[in-house]
């Protein structure tokens, strides 16, 4: 299937390379006005990634369980489940597992997260076995230690993990240094990193190659009484991979606050963070709602015009890329809970913001459709392209408050500069456009100076 068919539910439509090199860029769409335009770059990651993650979740199946009724998040449904994955060459892929793997009230000798072995009898093993499938294993997490390891001691050390504990009232008022059985650290003790460090030296002999670090604050909204300011938990997990010697992915979550200084956080320390709340339905017979994942590509749309508009965010690289939540287009309707043209418009939005693509659909029961949408070669190629040069929308402007000024819905999305040899594509050579071999932008580079060629309008 070409690109141009794959993209039909889009309007493609095609600008005139600029005749000045100079910055910013300006673009005219009729009816639209014309814009000061700065071209965002994602550049690499502080983990050292230059694309997202790829691969399939477990949540979304563990929250809707009537989707699939054979499905029981254990070790063999979750081997058949990523067994299923199609990985294409160059990109890893990732089986992720989520809430519910590990023990939930207490880790080991040193305060360890430790797995659930009635789910994960030997996680070791099962890393292997993704491993020689050619994927790789995420793990979830949230900050803290369990209460009940305060008396234990941090491995390598005569630190008593109680003694790292914040026990702090937070700026609102409310102690909420406790929640979901562990409390938060006091990030400026000594003993508060080593521990760090040895639960990532721990996931690492298990054969870990991802973490999803949930509930991180200032963010995760309704998640209950949570400590005010989890960030430095980011900071912590990210010092400890770095003398892994090898790449560890860190994903974190959710919708949190992106001002600064917490914007400077989550971009120095983690690959991707999460732009919204979960989307997935719950204990329905369907994953979505498409009102929801609207809600998803709004909340996409004000982070990357916070990235283009902030004129102290240009001529850097993004470097964190969007976790938009799971992606539900690999099913058909009746399980899916979204329409073919849904599902491609959620396929197509994910792709072009160089989000995460890491579905959360029954991987047992993927169509012909499903299929296309996950594993295009030439959509791939696109979703290559756009892990560096994100599309961004030009109507309406405003960060803030989206559609200000410019109430027409127009929502033209644009991505990436052309090369200063090529003319304006045709639709039918789009893909090449897109795909064709672009040097990833580098953390210091500032090669958004080329010309726009393409637009998206939805």
């Amino acid at each position: 299937m070409m690109l141009h068919l794959f993209l039909l539910p889009l309007f493609l439509v095609l600008i005139e390379p600029s005749s000045s090199s100079s910055l910013p860029h300006k673009i005219t769409l009729s009816s639209v006005g014309t814009y000061p335009f700065y071209v965002p770059f994602y550049g690499k990651s502080s983990n050292g990634f230059t694309y997202a993650a790829r691969g399939w979740n477990s949540w979304g199946l563990q929250a809707n369980p009537a989707i699939a009724n054979q499905f029981q998040f254990n070790d063999y449904h979750i081997r058949q489940q990523c067994g299923l994955i199609r990985p294409l060459s160059g990109v890893p892929y990732y089986c992720s597992l989520d809430s519910g793997w590990s023990v939930g009230g207490n880790g080991d000798d040193h305060g360890r997260i430790i797995p659930d072995t009635n789910v994960i009898p030997n996680i070791t093993n099962l890393a292997s076995f993704l491993h020689d499938k050619g994927l790789l294993m995420g793990i979830y997490l949230l900050p803290g230690a369990f209460e009940a390891d305060a008396n234990k001691l941090v491995y390598g050390t005569n630190i008593t993990i109680g003694s790292l504990f914040n026990t702090t009232k937070d700026p609102s008022g409310q102690t909420c240094n406790y929640y979901n059985a562990r409390v938060n650290f006091d990030y400026s003790k000594n003993g508060v990193q080593q521990w760090h460090d040895s639960v990532v030296s721990l996931l690492l002999s298990w054969g870990v190659d991802m973490i999803k670090l949930d509930y991180v604050t200032p963010g995760s909204p309704q998640g209950g009484c949570l400590p005010y300011d989890s960030s430095q938990s980011v900071a912590a997990y990210h010092a400890a991979i770095a003398k892994l010697g090898r790449p560890m992915r860190l994903d974190i979550s959710w919708k949190l606050d992106r001002t600064l200084p917490f914007w400077q956080t989550w971009r120095n320390n983690a690959d991707t963070l999460r732009l919204d709340q979960d989307i997935n339905n719950s204990n329905s017979k369907t994953f979505v709602d498409w009102a929801t994942v609207q809600r998803a590509i709004e909340q996409y749309r004000i982070f990357i015009n916070q990235q283009a508009e902030d004129a102290s965010r240009q001529g850097q690289p993004i470097m964190i890329r969007p976790d938009m939540d799971n992606t539900y287009c690999g099913n058909p309707t009746s399980l899916s809970g979204l329409s073919t043209v849904e599902r491609y418009s959620m396929a197509i939005h994910w792709i072009g913001a160089g989000a995460n693509l890491i579905a959360g659909s029954d991987m047992t029961n993927i169509d012909a459709l499903g299929t296309e949408l996950l594993y295009n070669d030439e959509a791939m190629g696109v979703a290559s392209f756009t892990a560096q040069w994100p599309m961004q929308p030009r109507n309406p402007e405003g960060w803030g408050t989206p559609g200000a000024g410019a109430s027409m819905q127009l929502q033209a999305w644009i991505a990436g500069p052309a090369s200063s040899s090529s003319s304006s594509p045709s639709s039918s050579s789009l893909s090449s456009s897109f795909s064709s071999s672009w040097s990833s932008p580098s953390s210091s580079s500032s090669s958004f100076d080329a010309p726009i060629t393409t637009a998206i309008v939805v």
